[in-house]
């Protein structure tokens, strides 16, 4: 057997005492390094964190998606600040582009030609922080899905939930004043569109469209203004929020999924260094290099061929970025409705699907660990991430909020949709009218029975074992599927989640049952049934053992081994 490799501080006996080693990268960097921790404790501050455990599993990566390409949106924005002019003085063009010769139009909009045409790899780097946008915000929103349904917002983690909404709503806010700063005919309309919005706000609607856009629609300082909250303001705010984000990643440690050896009180992945840093450093990569293949292959943004802004057009066809699409939509299929009380109009028809619907998903969003806790009366903490089965009803929840949302998203192009497969657009207007109620609805069933089915089927499989794929024959002639014991790593997975505790009317409880002294309310008691109904109970340990002694009864009487049997036992769900 070969002996385990030992390091001591003896020189080596090839090396002899009057010729000196030769110096090598890692003794040149020696010094600096501890003359640097003699004075900073670098040493001290930075083993905790490069030996900080995170969970090797693919869903992980979505948040770190996220951050890459916030990074990538960074160092090309850096690149196209340089050029950009953010000013709506009109100027005649002068520039490459033919077809735009002599035209006025503004400065913005000239210098976004002059990067597309006249600047050595401009194009490139625009379309290259165009998709990093939407990467930005699809890999935060994809993010966040995963957190809610694996129910990782729980305590002690509900601030970092908080946090994850507001950097989803900055990036939102962020994402659509970048494509509004080219100051083209579609960025333009987009522009008039929220000018409705921010007029729609009752009462002080007028004052803030004079706010915003200094004087009455277009006004002339629009594009400065998003400029500086483009590159400035929000990016601040980003970057603050994120490093909170991960810091708090970092102090509370990270989730990870049910398995063997995985409990509330520990963390199972691989080390930051270096395995995971280097996993983490090819990701960044990865981003980096597809986001660059977009960018070179895939036409966005064309803005030569919308031209400059003009109030008294609207581009044909025009969508915003997917992001924005739903709002939009939103508003196409909410029928007119005006009030108007006193000298003032309330048009409800652009202010609640706008103002008002946005405000409610972010308010839900934040407010939902709490809700949730609230109604379930769960307040301890969870490291463990479950699976979205395992919670029918928030799962159902989820679903049906993105069939709403997918909706509203169909409705922002139905007239993409009526010309390109040649339908009606009232029809297709009239059809998400309903379909937007119905379809949760639907959604929310289907979505809650499937999970309840996985959920007995887990606990058939655990009590009853998995099908071996034998048919066997009584002597009465039926036929049956003989089953077998699932494996101890298996059913230590399936039964290891949280039991769920009913919530009654009167006063409440804690996990060990002592009296809280506050009192619970018969609707708080009614949403939990509702919430937790139908769940199965949490199988026990004596529940599964006489199972398995049920099945080793009948595997005697084929003739096995007791032996065996009693090997394979799973003894991980006595937990």
């Amino acid at each position: 057997m070969a002996k385990s490799t030992t390091v001591t501080d003896t020189p080596s006996a090839d090396i002899t005492p009057n010729e000196p080693a030769k110096p090598s990268a890692l003794n040149a960097a020696a010094g600096p390094a501890k003359w640097l921790d003699d004075r900073l404790a670098i040493g001290f501050l930075g083993k905790p964190i490069l030996r900080k455990v995170f969970p090797d599993h693919w869903s992980f990566m979505l948040g770190e998606i996220a951050l890459y390409s916030f990074i990538v949106l960074l160092l090309t924005g850096i690149f196209l600040t340089i050029w950009f002019k953010p000013s709506m003085a009109e100027i005649e063009y002068e520039g490459s582009y033919q077809l735009m010769q002599g035209i006025m139009m503004s400065e913005a909009y000239a210098s976004t030609l002059d990067l597309s045409f006249d600047i050595r790899g401009g194009l490139l780097v625009r379309q290259i922080h165009h998709w990093g946008a939407i990467l930005f915000v699809a890999s935060i929103m994809f993010h966040m899905l995963r957190v809610f349904f694996t129910g990782a917002y729980r305590k002690p983690r509900e601030v970092n939930w908080l946090i994850g909404v507001g950097l989803f709503a900055l990036a939102t806010v962020e994402g659509f004043a970048g494509y509004s700063l080219p100051d083209d005919l579609l960025s333009g309309t987009g522009l008039r569109f929220v000018d409705g919005l921010v007029r729609s706000i009752p009462l002080i609607g007028t004052w803030a469209e004079f706010f915003i856009f200094g004087g009455e629609f277009p006004g002339n300082i629009v594009v400065a203004r998003l400029y500086m909250v483009h590159i400035l303001l929000v990016p601040g705010i980003l970057l603050a929020l994120i490093a909170a984000h991960v810091g708090l990643v970092f102090y509370q440690k990270h989730t990870h999924y049910a398995g063997p050896g995985r409990t509330n009180n520990n963390v199972v992945g691989m080390p930051m260094f270096p395995q995971f840093a280097a996993k983490a450093g090819g990701l960044f990569f990865v981003v980096f290099g597809v986001l660059v293949l977009m960018g070179g292959l895939m036409q966005i943004n064309p803005v030569w061929k919308y031209g400059p802004y003009n109030p008294s057009q609207v581009t044909a066809g025009s969508q915003p970025d997917w992001y924005m699409g739903w709002l939009e939509g939103a508003i196409r299929i909410v029928p007119p409705l005006e009030s108007h009380i006193g000298s003032t109009t309330w048009t409800w028809s652009v202010f609640l699907p706008g103002v008002g619907l946005m405000t409610a998903l972010f308010v839900v969003l934040g407010a939902w660990p709490f809700i949730e806790s609230w109604i379930t009366g769960d307040k301890s903490e969870h490291h463990i991430a479950m699976r979205p089965y395992q919670a029918p009803t928030r799962t159902a929840l989820g679903v049906a909020a993105m069939t709403v949302y997918g909706l509203f998203w169909i409705a922002g192009g139905n007239d993409i949709i009526a010309t390109t497969f040649h339908l009606n657009l009232n029809g297709i207007t009239y059809f998400l009218r309903i379909a937007v109620f119905v379809g949760p609805i639907i959604a929310f069933i289907i979505t809650k029975r499937i999970c309840l089915a996985m959920l007995r089927r887990d606990r058939e499989r655990v009590l009853h074992g998995g099908e071996s794929g034998i048919i066997e024959r009584s002597p009465d002639g039926g036929y049956s599927e003989a089953h077998e014991p699932i494996s101890a790593d298996e059913a230590w997975t399936l039964t290891q989640d949280s039991p769920v505790k009913a919530v009654e009317a009167g006063e409440e409880v804690d996990a060990n049952g002592v009296p809280t002294g506050r009192k619970v309310s018969k609707l708080r008691a009614a949403m939990a049934r509702w919430y937790e109904g139908y769940h199965p109970e949490q199988l026990t340990a004596e529940e599964i053992e006489a199972a398995h002694s049920h099945h080793d009864d009948h595997a005697v009487e084929a003739g096995h081994d007791t032996e065996e049997l009693e090997g394979d036992k799973p003894k991980a769900l006595q937990h």
